[in-house]
C-alpha cells in the first residue's frame, strides 16, 4: 500500500534554503576582525562559500514554495539543525590547522573534534552558552574565531527566522507561523498589522540595548573604572548578554570585570528575560503596560525572592565563615566585626542577584565560581534552572508564564474543590485563558520534566560506560542546563568547567537536547510522529 506523503519537503528546504544563503551575511563580520588583528580570514571565506551554494542549492528546490503549518514546522528545525552544521564549519577549518600562507594553526584545538564543533555552534545559536573548550584565551584561539563565537549567540537569540521573515519578502506569508514555531514561549504578540513589521520591531529593540549595553560597558574603559573592559570585551558581552547566551572570552566569564561592570550587566539580563513586544508598547506611548503586565510582575518578583534567598544565605555563610574560633555568634559578635557584615554585605547581594538572575534567565554568566557556595545555595541555583525567562524574550528553560499559569490554574481547582458549583476560569492580567491553552501548557511541562529526566539517567549510563564519575547533582545540572539552555551547570560543567569530558555520544546527545529545547520540544518532536507525515 502505498503511503501519500502530506508535507511539501521540497517547500520546507528550499525556504531553509533562503535563509542559509544570507548567513554568509553576519560572517563578513568576524572576516573584518580577522583583517583587522592580521589573523586568518579562510575559515570565514570557506565558511561563507559553503553556505551560499548550499543555500542556492536548496532555494532552487522550489521557485514559489508554498508554506503551511506542517512546511513550517519542518522549516524552523531545520533550519536550526543547518545554521549549527555550518556555524561549526569555522572552527573546524581554524582547529585543523590552515596552510602557513594565511596564519598560525592550532592543531591542539579540542574543537578539531567534530562532535566538539558541532557542541559549541549548537550551544552558539541555541544561546545555551555550555562550552567544551578547556582554554578559552586568545593564545588558543584567535580574536575572530572567538567573536563568531558570540555572533551564533546573538543571531540566535530573538531568533534567526525570526529576522528572517522580517528582512525576507518570501517570508512575510505564513511568516507568523514560523515565529510561532520558533519564538520562546506559548505564543508571540502580533504588534503590528504585518507580521514583518512585528518581526522587525522586535529585532530594534533587540538591536538598540544590545548597543545601549556595549556603550555603557565600553564607557566603563573610558572613565578608568575598569580598563580590562575593553571595546572588544564590551562588544563581545554586549552580543551575549541580550540573547541570554553567556558566551564570554574571558576564562574566569564575568568575574574578570569589576563590580560596577557587573552590576550594569544584571539589569540587561533582566531585559533581555523580559518580554520584548513590552519594550515595543513603552516606545510606543504606553509605559504602564510594563507594570501592569501581570506576567512581568511574577517574573519581577520570582528574581526578588530568589535574590533574597540567596543573599541571606551567602551573607550567612559568609558571617559564621567569619567568626574567630571560639567565638559564639551573638550579639557582641555583631557589634565587634561590624565593619566586617557591612562589608560582606554588597557582594553577597551583587553574587547573589547576578547568580539568580543569570540562571534564572538562562544566560549562564557567572561573576565567581558557584560551585564554591554551600548546598542549600546550589539547589537553589538548580530549581532556578527550571523557571526560564518570559514569553517572548530570549530566555529559555520552562518559562515564567507556563509556571504563572500552572499556579493560578491549582488555586482554582482547590477553589473549585470546596465550591463544585463555582465556574472559575483562569486569568492572566484580567484576560481568561483558553482551557485547550492551559491543556497545552500542562502537557508541555510534563513533556520537559520526562525528558530531563531521561535524558538525566542516559547520561548518567553512558559516563558509567567511559568511566567518568559523576555526581547526581553534576549529571541533573548538565541535563537541565543543556534542555533548559542554561548554559553551566554544578562540579565538572560549573560556570569555570566544560563539557569537554562528556563522551562524543554523551556531547551529541546534549546537541540534541539543545535544539529541541531551543525550539521549545513540540516542533522538533512532531516530526517524529507518522500523523504529521501521512494523515
Amino acid at each position: 500500500m502505498s503511503v501519500t506523503l502530506r508535507v511539501d519537503t521540497r517547500a520546507s528546504l528550499s525556504l531553509v534554503g533562503s535563509v542559509l544563503k544570507y548567513l554568509a551575511v553576519p560572517l563578513c563580520i568576524p572576516l573584518v576582525v580577522a583583517l583587522y588583528y592580521g589573523e586568518t580570514v579562510v575559515p570565514f571565506v570557506a565558511t561563507m562559500a559553503l553556505t551560499m551554494t548550499v543555500g542556492i542549492a536548496l532555494e532552487r528546490l522550489d521557485a514559489d514554495p508554498d508554506l503551511r503549518a506542517r512546511e513550517g514546522f519542518l522549516m524552523v528545525a531545520l533550519t536550526w539543525l543547518a545554521v549549527a552544521l555550518i556555524g561549526a564549519v569555522p572552527y573546524l577549518i581554524e582547529a585543523h590547522g590552515l596552510p602557513p600562507l594565511f596564519a598560525a594553526t592550532h592543531p591542539e584545538s579540542t574543537l578539531a573534534n567534530p562532535a566538539n564543533a558541532l557542541f559549541e555552534a549548537m550551544s552558539g545559536f541555541t544561546t545555551t552558552g555550555a562550552t567544551v573548550l578547556g582554554d578559552i584565551s586568545f593564545e588558543s584561539h584567535t580574536r575572530s574565531i572567538m567573536l563568531w563565537r558570540q555572533l551564533t549567540q546573538w543571531l540566535g537569540g530573538m531568533g534567526i527566522v525570526v529576522l528572517a521573515v522580517a528582512i525576507l519578502p518570501e517570508l512575510s506569508v505564513g511568516g507568523a507561523q514560523l515565529m510561532d514555531a520558533e519564538a520562546p514561549g506559548p505564543g508571540i504578540e502580533k504588534l503590528t498589522p504585518r507580521i514583518a513589521e512585528t518581526a522587525r520591531a522586535l529585532w530594534g529593540a533587540y538591536l538598540g540595548l544590545t548597543v545601549l549595553e556595549i556603550a555603557l560597558l565600553y564607557g566603563l574603559h573610558v572613565t578608568g573604572v575598569d580598563q580590562s573592559m575593553t571595546l572588544y570585551n564590551a562588544v563581545a558581552h554586549g552580543l551575549t548578554t541580550m540573547p541570554t547566551g553567556g558566551f564570554s572570552p574571558e576564562a574566569r566569564s564575568i568575574e574578570a570585570f569589576s563590580a560596577a561592570a557587573q552590576w550594569i550587566i544584571i539589569p540587561f539580563m533582566i531585559a533581555a528575560g523580559t518580554n520584548f513586544a513590552l519594550f515595543w508598547h513603552v516606545l510606543s506611548g504606553e509605559p504602564k503596560r510594563l507594570v501592569r503586565d501581570a506576567e512581568f510582575k511574577f517574573y519581577v518578583g520570582a528574581l526578588a525572592v530568589l535574590t533574597a534567598i540567596v543573599t541571606a544565605i551567602l551573607f550567612a555563610d559568609g558571617l559564621v565563615g567569619a567568626a574567630p574560633a571560639g567565638e559564639t555568634f551573638d550579639a557582641a559578635y555583631l557589634e565587634r566585626f561590624r565593619g566586617e557584615i557591612v562589608g560582606q554585605l554588597e557582594p553577597s547581594l551583587r553574587y547573589a542577584a547576578f547568580q539568580a538572575v543569570s540562571i534564572v534567565t538562562t544566560t549562564g554568566y557567572a561573576n565567581m565560581d558557584f560551585n564554591a557556595w554551600g548546598p542549600a545555595a546550589q539547589y537553589l541555583l538548580l530549581f532556578a534552572m527550571f523557571i526560564g525567562g518570559s514569553a517572548g524574550s530570549t530566555g529559555g528553560a520552562i518559562k515564567i508564564i507556563r509556571w504563572y499559569v500552572i499556579i493560578k490554574s491549582i488555586r482554582r481547582e482547590l477553589f473549585t474543590t470546596a465550591h463544585p458549583e463555582a465556574i472559575r476560569p483562569v486569568r492572566l492580567g484580567g484576560r481568561t485563558i483558553d482551557e485547550q491553552a492551559v491543556r497545552g501548557i500542562y502537557a508541555f511541562t510534563l513533556l520537559y520534566l520526562v525528558i530531563f529526566f531521561v535524558s538525566a539517567g542516559l547520561i548518567f549510563l553512558d559516563a558509567t560506560r567511559v568511566g567518568l564519575s559523576l555526581t547526581v547533582l553534576e549529571v541533573l545540572s548538565a541535563t537541565a542546563a543543556t534542555l533548559g539552555n542554561v548554559g553551566p551547570g554544578f562540579g565538572v560543567v560549573g560556570p569555570m568547567g566544560s563539557y569537554l569530558t562528556f563522551s562524543n555520544p554523551s556531547k551529541l546527545f546534549m546537541f540534541a537536547l539543545m535544539w529541541i529545547g531551543r525550539l521549545e520540544i513540540f516542533p522538533v518532536l512532531v516530526l517524529l510522529t507518522s500523523e504529521y507525515w501521512t494523515r
